[in-house]
């Protein structure tokens, strides 16, 4: 099958639709990331202003510690969309140490009193199979093109 001239123009309209849509993308994901420093900012703040004042109980800190690794994997997705821009591939060792991080933010939060052991199996699972793959990518894989 041919392309005609006509497909090779809706392909070019399309790819430009596609490569303006990361950029509107990329703009939002900042404001998310701001929004999520100002959610830091104010969570820290209630916390050191709820009695007894300026003190961090454990829960108090595991609550920030959740708050700043959100913001981080927003950088983080962030940092994925302006390389894509940039490149115009997906880097895959990025794509998972992003991952890793959102699973390691769900492992530091996590209420092991109240979690089911099935729940902890499938997240030791995700941990295992994500820093295996990571592995994998880092040293066989080549960061270039990373389709």
């Amino acid at each position: 099958m041919e392309k005609t001239p006509h497909d090779e123009k809706l392909l070019q309209a399309l790819g430009c639709l596609i490569k303006w849509s990361v950029r509107l993308l990329a703009v939002l994901m900042v404001f998310v990331i701001m929004m999520g420093v100002v959610d830091v900012g104010w969570t820290l703040y209630e916390k050191l202003m709820t009695p007894p004042h300026y003190i961090l109980t454990i829960s108090d800190m595991l609550a920030t510690f959740g708050a700043f690794m959100a913001v981080l994997i927003a950088i983080e997705i962030f940092i994925n969309i302006t390389i894509y821009l940039r490149d115009n591939v997906i880097h895959v060792k990025i794509v998972i140490a992003t991952a890793l991080m959102a699973i390691s933010r769900k492992v530091i939060i996590l209420d092991l009193d109240n979690t089911p052991a099935e729940y902890l199996w499938g997240i030791a699972l995700i941990v295992v199979a994500m820093s295996i793959a990571y592995f994998i990518v880092q040293r066989y894989g080549s960061d270039e093109g990373g389709h």
